[in-house]
C-alpha cells in the first residue's frame, strides 16, 4: 500500500523573508525566572495523602504557625495533600501583580479537585522569596486523560519583589540571537549601524551583538531598544531536511541541494544527474540541478514509504551528495 508523504518546502530561493529583530533575538537580561515552592492543599474530600510522613510534618508546622501546638503523630488527614508549586516570573514583573501557579501532588493523593492551597512562598534559584501563592485550585474537566493530581491557580500568586531592570541610563546592551549564526549576526550589526548612521553595533560571535548607546539616545534606552527591535533583518538558515517518519512529513529548508549520485534501494534505483531512464518504473532519474524537494516529490509519486524515504535520504547524505543536515523526529 502506498504511503502519503507530506512535503513542505520552506524559504524557497525565489523569495526573501525578513523578520523583526525582536522575533529572532532578545536583550541580555530580559528573561523569565523560574520559581518553586512547597506547600499544602487542604479541603480535599478524602482524596489527599494517606500516610506520608512529610505531609504530617508539614501539617504540624502549619498548625504551629497559627498557634495550635500539636504533638508528633497526632496529625493525620486524608483531606490534605503535599504539593510542589511552580511559576514563571516574567521580566519587569512588579510587586502586587498576579501570576498563574501550577500545583503538582508529590504524595499519593488521588485528586486535588476541590482543594485550596494554603499560603506558600515561592523562591527563585537565589533562594529569595519573589511570590506568595494561595487560593482554590482548578483541575480540568473530569475525563479520560486528565491528571487530577496536577492543577492550576490562575492569578493565584502575588509578586512581592520587583524584577525590573534599569534600561534608561545604560551605556551598552547585548543582543542574543535565538538561533546562533555568523551570517545573521553580521547582518543584524550591519542593519543597526545603517539605521543609527554610525558603528555602534558589533557582532562578537555567532549569537552575540553588542550595542553601544549612541549619544543621541543617552538616557533613552527604552526608546533605543524600541527602535532596534522593530528593524527588519533577513536571518540566514542552515540547509536542513526534517523528516517525521511517524506522520510522513518532510520539511525541506532553503538551499538543500542534491548533486550527481545513484542509489539502489530494494527494487528502486535513484539517479541524480543521469539520463538513463531504465526499465519500467523502478528507476527514478532527477536532473543534476535538483533539490531535495524535487527528489521527495518524485519518490512520493512512486509510493515510497516514509521509512524508505529516510533510508534513501540518509544514504545520499552519506555519499556526500546531499548538501545539508538531516534531522529525524
Amino acid at each position: 500500500m502506498k504511503s502519503l508523504i507530506t512535503l513542505l518546502i520552506l524559504f524557497t530561493s525565489t523569495y526573501v523573508f525578513a523578520a523583526r529583530l525582536k522575533d529572532i533575538a532578545n536583550v541580555r537580561g530580559v528573561r523569565t525566572n523560574q520559581l518553586v515552592g512547597y506547600g499544602l492543599v487542604v479541603g480535599l474530600n478524602g482524596t489527599g495523602d494517606s500516610a506520608a510522613e512529610f505531609t504530617s510534618r508539614s501539617m504540624k508546622r502549619m498548625l504551629d504557625k497559627v498557634g495550635m501546638k500539636i504533638g508528633d503523630g497526632e496529625v493525620t488527614s486524608k483531606n490534605v495533600a503535599a504539593v510542589i508549586i511552580t511559576a514563571s516570573l516574567p521580566p519587569f514583573a512588579r510587586a502586587g501583580n498576579p501570576i498563574d501557579l501550577t500545583i503538582n501532588s508529590i504524595g499519593d493523593a488521588s485528586s486535588l479537585r476541590g482543594g485550596t492551597l494554603v499560603q506558600t512562598p515561592l523562591r527563585a534559584a537565589d533562594q529569595q522569596i519573589y511570590v506568595v501563592g494561595q487560593g482554590p485550585v482548578l483541575v480540568g474537566y473530569s475525563q479520560a486523560g486528565v491528571h487530577e493530581t496536577v492543577a492550576r491557580i490562575p492569578g493565584g500568586g502575588i509578586i512581592e519583589r520587583d524584577m525590573g531592570s534599569e534600561f534608561a541610563g545604560r551605556k551598552m546592551f547585548r543582543l542574543t540571537l535565538h538561533n546562533p549564526d555568523f551570517t545573521t549576526a553580521a547582518r543584524v550589526a550591519r542593519r543597526i549601524n545603517i539605521d543609527l548612521s554610525g558603528k555602534f553595533a558589533t557582532a562578537k560571535d555567532a549569537s552575540t551583538i553588542d550595542l553601544v548607546t549612541p549619544p543621541s539616545y543617552e538616557g533613552k534606552g527604552v526608546e533605543l531598544l524600541a527602535m532596534i527591535e522593530s528593524l527588519q533583518v533577513n536571518p540566514d538558515k542552515h540547509a536542513k531536511v526534517v523528516v517525521n517518519e511517524r506522520t510522513g512529513t518532510v520539511v525541506v529548508g532553503e538551499g538543500v541541494r542534491v548533486t550527481r549520485v545513484a542509489i539502489s534501494h530494494g527494487n528502486l534505483t535513484v539517479k541524480v544527474g543521469g539520463k538513463d531512464k531504465g526499465p519500467g518504473d523502478s528507476v527514478l532519474v532527477i536532473d543534476n540541478a535538483a533539490n531535495v524537494g524535487d527528489l521527495v516529490k518524485a519518490m512520493n509519486r512512486l509510493g515510497v514509504s516514509p521509512k524508505d524515504l529516510i533510508t534513501i535520504l540518509q544514504s545520499i547524505k552519506a555519499a556526500g551528495a546531499l548538501h545539508g543536515e538531516i534531522e529525524i523526529l
